[in-house]
């Protein structure tokens, strides 16, 4: 009898560590889910190329807060995506793109098959697509341009040559076609 009741014993209190652990394995679920900063976590691990950029704010939550909230640009990430989109399409071998906080300057290699005013305007207009309204945009197949725009991107604005170097390049980039839909020398 003191056996059975040993196991009954035994048994039951395993029983009640495993509702236990149950509940507490729940219990840490539940909080999991509750917690404000879980979208955060699941965003980190997933792909962000599926997911959308979203925010909402009143006139309120930005008073007094709009020194933080200052847009920016990653020049070197617009200059890679202005890049890679043109080179996806046909007729391109290389191309260089610069961005400054006014311009982008591409410069490109095309295949002969390709019009010289077709690549001006599918370079130009990849450009217009992807930067805010106030950008100007020059465009070349020079390919003498490429190396003039990479030795410009070591250059910072406060090089006293860096302004007039810029200069020399956009002018020798519009001797070239600029494409139908440009921006550059709309606001010269």
């Amino acid at each position: 009898m003191i056996r059975l009741l040993s196991f009954l014993l035994l048994g039951i209190m395993l029983a009640a560590c495993t509702t236990n652990e149950n509940s507490s394995g729940e219990r840490e679920q539940m909080l999991d889910e509750l917690d404000p900063n879980r979208e955060n976590k699941i965003q980190n691990t997933s792909n962000l190329d599926d997911k959308l950029g979203y925010v909402n704010y009143t006139r309120d939550q930005l008073n007094g807060d709009e020194s933080q909230h200052e847009g920016t640009i990653d020049r070197t990430k617009m200059a890679d995506m202005i890049a890679r989109i043109i080179l996806r399409t046909d007729g391109f071998n290389r191309v260089a793109t610069l961005v400054t906080d006014e311009e982008v300057l591409i410069a490109y290699d095309r295949d002969e098959e390709l019009d010289e005013n077709m690549a001006a305007d599918i370079a130009s207009k990849t450009a217009v697509s992807v930067m805010p309204g106030f950008y100007h945009v020059y465009v070349s197949d020079d390919e003498m341009l490429i190396q003039d725009i990479q030795s410009l991107h070591n250059s910072s604005s406060a090089d006293k040559d860096y302004d007039n170097t810029l200069n020399q390049i956009i002018t020798r980039m519009k001797e070239s076609p600029q494409g139908v839909e440009n921006r550059g020398d709309a606001a010269d």
